[in-house]
């Protein structure tokens, strides 16, 4: 595995409906999003997951952590956690959840400022929102 800082990292913004998916790179500090994920009740169509992996080869997972604004957990923490748990399971690769308070709220409004309500889709607002959380996660990795 390379070496931490210059590594390709998969972020998720999860969702019981739409899994937000983005690609990051740890040597340039951004990332893009990508198509996000149909879900039935948090649950992706898990061969659509595989070909991600397949595409992109993440060394490292990053999966969105909703905590309430005081920072204590909620029922969608507990399965944002399960669904890291079984990306891991699946994919075997390093996966670590991260605070995403705020990325929903902040990928709206940066979809807005680009071109207003047409570009808040559901699928859009999430993997933007997933861009943010690697934003953030890898933000406060080198502090």
């Amino acid at each position: 595995m390379p070496e931490p800082g210059n590594r390709t990292v998969l972020a998720f913004d999860f969702g019981t409906t739409s899994i937000g998916v983005a690609i990051g790179q740890e040597i340039t500090g951004t990332a893009s999003p990508l198509e996000a994920l149909k879900a039935r009740d948090g649950i992706p169509d898990w061969e659509l997951v595989g070909k991600l992996f397949n595409e992109w080869q993440p060394h490292l997972v990053v999966v969105g952590l909703p905590l309430n604004m005081d920072g204590t957990t909620q029922l969608m923490t507990q399965r944002a956690e399960t669904f890291a748990n079984r990306l891991h399971g699946r994919f075997n690769k390093p996966v670590t959840t991260w605070d995403e308070r705020l990325s929903t709220a902040d990928a709206k409004a940066a979809l807005f400022e680009l071109g207003g309500y047409k570009k808040l889709s559901k699928g859009k607002v999430d993997s933007v929102s997933a861009c943010l959380i690697f934003s953030s996660w890898f933000e406060n990795q080198f502090v």
